[in-house]
């Protein structure tokens, strides 16, 4: 399928989605909001892809934000929806089942470092820049910033990026938790590459379950979160792949996980 605003390519058990409006710094408008709704309902669906690399066309920009021109004359109504848009895609993105990781190049800025915080592990360039700068423009951020930001780096760091609306640089970003890896610009495709090869050798169900024991189970108090991990645990036990992982150490072989 044909998409105006994305390209998509195949390699292996890996998934590369592109945002390509790098004329306009990638930023999301409703209809790459809803390119990416639906390319990511097939990856979910998909048992051939085990893991998605979401990244920007271009070297300046990861996704630079929402498309402000767009913004500029919505009503309330409007803007209403376009925030219930973006937020059900960033929960998708969260929630897919599948490890997502933002490979991150340039600027992330806004609806663009909600994009990334929505992704599982996010690896950035040093020449990355972060920020939710939406109260240059008299607003708040719209697509989960201010929650998943007080989530990943705590209150006084949301309260801090969001009320000053200024950039930080990608190692400050690491350092407040809110990127897992930084490399070199001239390293980045390596990392990404070698990250995303390592988890989709990885047993697929295991993964899944990882995902919504730390999503939803951090979502609830501790106890409620050590059950859904047994639940998850136990869970594992009736698949092939768990077998099939146990006999291949104990053989010293490598395991081939299927997915079953």
């Amino acid at each position: 399928m044909a998409y105006r605003n994305l390209e998509i390519s195949n390699r292996g058990a890996v998934r590369t989605i592109v945002v390509n409006r790098p004329d306009k710094l990638n930023a999301l408008n409703r209809d790459t909001l809803n390119e990416l709704s639906l390319v990511f309902a097939q990856a979910a669906q998909d048992d051939a892809v085990r893991v998605v690399v979401l990244t920007g066309a271009g070297e300046k920009a990861f996704v630079a934000g929402a498309d402000i021109a767009e913004m500029n004359g919505y009503t309330s109504v409007q803007a209403q929806g376009f925030s219930r848009a973006g937020q059900r895609l960033m929960a998708s993105i969260e929630r897919l089942g599948k490890p997502v990781i933002a490979r991150v190049q340039g600027f992330a800025l806004g609806g663009g470092m909600e994009l990334a915080m929505a992704c599982h592990l996010r690896v950035a360039s040093e020449k990355a820049r972060f920020g939710q700068p939406e109260i240059n423009l008299g607003l708040i951020p719209g697509f989960g910033g201010t929650q998943r930001l007080l989530r990943l780096a705590g209150r006084g760091a949301a309260l801090e990026l969001c009320l000053t609306g200024a950039p930080i640089s990608a190692q400050r970003a690491y350092e407040l938790g809110i990127v897992t890896r930084v490399v070199a610009p001239e390293a980045l495709d390596d990392a990404v590459t070698t990250l995303a090869d390592q988890l989709s050798a990885a047993a697929p169900l295991a993964a899944a379950g990882i995902l919504d024991a730390v999503l939803q189970g951090g979502e609830s108090a501790i106890d409620q979160g050590l059950e859904f991990e047994t639940q998850g645990f136990a869970l594992a036990f009736s698949t092939e792949d768990m077998l099939e992982g146990t006999t291949a150490f104990l053989q010293k072989r490598k395991a081939e996980f299927k997915g079953r």
